[in-house]
Order: C-alpha cells, then sequence, then structure tokens
C-alpha cells in the first residue's frame, strides 16, 4: 500500500512542475474526462494560469458545494489549489477554506497560486486523507475532486470526514466510480491506479462506506464516463 502511495505522490510532484512550466501530461488528467476543461471559463478567469494547468481532477465540486458566506471548507488533496481558491472566494473573508495534500511541489504551487489570486481566507495543510491534521467538528463542508478513488483505506478517509465536520455538515466531492457489475481486476484493466481507475469504488461500495461512517442521505450522481463502465459522479452527504 505504501507503494501505491509513493507512486500517487510521485506522479502529483511530477504534474506540479508540469503545471509551474505551462505544461500538462497523460495521467489523471489534462483529457477530455479530467482537467480544468470541467470548470466554467468565469470561474477559470478568477484563477492564476498555474492552478488551472495543475487542475487534474474529475469534475467541480464547489459548482454543486452550495457554499455559503461565513462557512469553513476543506479540500481534501487540494493539488495546485484552484478548488481552494474558488471555495475561499465564495465563503468570503469570514470564512475559510483549508487544502490538505501530501506532496511538497504541490503544496508550494498552491500557496504560490494563492498569492497571486490575492486570497488571504486560505490555509494549507501537509498530511494525508486518512489521518486529517484538523479537530473533531471544525469544518462546514469538505470537498475533494477526484482524489479519495486514489486512497488505499477509503473506510479510513469517510470516517475521517465524518470525525471532522461539524453536526449537519455536509460532504460534496467528485470523485471516479465504477459501475456495480464490473469486477476490480475488470476496473484495473480500464487504467492504472495512479490515473485515478484501479482504485475506484463501486456505487454501492461508495455509498456503503459512506454509510459505515455514519452519514446520511447520501447521493451519487454520475456526470460523464471517463473509461468504459467508469465514470466521473458527484457524490453528496451529510453528518447527523
Amino acid at each position: 500500500m505504501s507503494d501505491l502511495r509513493e507512486q500517487v505522490r510521485d506522479r502529483y510532484a511530477q504534474a506540479a512542475g508540469q503545471a509551474s512550466g505551462g505544461c500538462c501530461d497523460e495521467g489523471c488528467g489534462c483529457g477530455e474526462s479530467f482537467g480544468s476543461q470541467l470548470y466554467e471559463i468565469g470561474e477559470k478567469a478568477l484563477l492564476p494560469d498555474a492552478a488551472v494547468m495543475a487542475s487534474l481532477g474529475c469534475g467541480n465540486p464547489t459548482a454543486v458545494a452550495e457554499l455559503k458566506e461565513g462557512e469553513t471548507v476543506l479540500d481534501l488533496g487540494s493539488g495546485g489549489g484552484i478548488d481552494v481558491i474558488l471555495s475561499a472566494k465564495r465563503v468570503g473573508p469570514i470564512g475559510k477554506a483549508y487544502g490538505l495534500d501530501m506532496t511538497d511541489e504541490m503544496l508550494a504551487l498552491a500557496e504560490r497560486n494563492t498569492t497571486e489570486a490575492e486570497v488571504e481566507n486560505v490555509e494549507f495543510l501537509k498530511g494525508y486523507i486518512e489521518e486529517i491534521p484538523l479537530p473533531h467538528s471544525s469544518v462546514d463542508v469538505v470537498i475533494s475532486n477526484c482524489v479519495i478513488n486514489l486512497s488505499t483505506d477509503k473506510a479510513a478517509v469517510m470516517a475521517e470526514i465524518f470525525r471532522v465536520l461539524r453536526p449537519g455538515g455536509r460532504v460534496a466531492v467528485s470523485d471516479v466510480v465504477s459501475s456495480n457489475e464490473l469486477t476490480p481486476s475488470e476496473r484495473a484493466e480500464r487504467g492504472s491506479y495512479v490515473g485515478c481507475i484501479a482504485g475506484a469504488l463501486s456505487f454501492d461500495e461508495y455509498e456503503n462506506h459512506l454509510q459505515d461512517a455514519g452519514f446520511q442521505s447520501i447521493a451519487l450522481e454520475p456526470t460523464h464516463e471517463v473509461a468504459p463502465g467508469m465514470f466521473s459522479a458527484v457524490v453528496r452527504a451529510t453528518k447527523p
């Protein structure tokens, strides 16, 4: 499992360097199903070019999170900071946006992008999404963009999300999800782990993990197909 984590770290460290240089390569991003083209033109106009180039997600969680002024938001696997910056602008100066990432290169890129975007209600944290370095009941909303599928312990991720959310808090993430008919080996045939495919949960598995963590009002909505039988999906849930 640690080998997979290091592969993911290396992939995103490389992506940070490419984004800084204005280049995008193959991997979890840069195709029609992934990346900055999933954001509206008006949103991208608010962002530094490097933040846009570093977007490797499969959706646009800030578009569905219904963020409100004054809320505290946590972005899991924040990368170059695109969703943190957009969230910070939406919650306003009395709100706050945290970004969590395990990759030094992405954190450095995100800090530069935040400075360029002139947003101050942001804080980036180094750590793992399976061990979120925030107190219990400290955030209102958890977002993420095509990152949970990369974890090798998704049950731990769901439990940590539940822990840091305040009562009534909500989840609004974009992630790659498999049709229920595909076996893990069939998912692996469609793409690599670091390519955001092989590690994806099925729709039923995802819902079960959220239920086991304690979430209610769970909904998974596919938005577009990223590989045969594999979909980008919007995942929503609420902590009672």
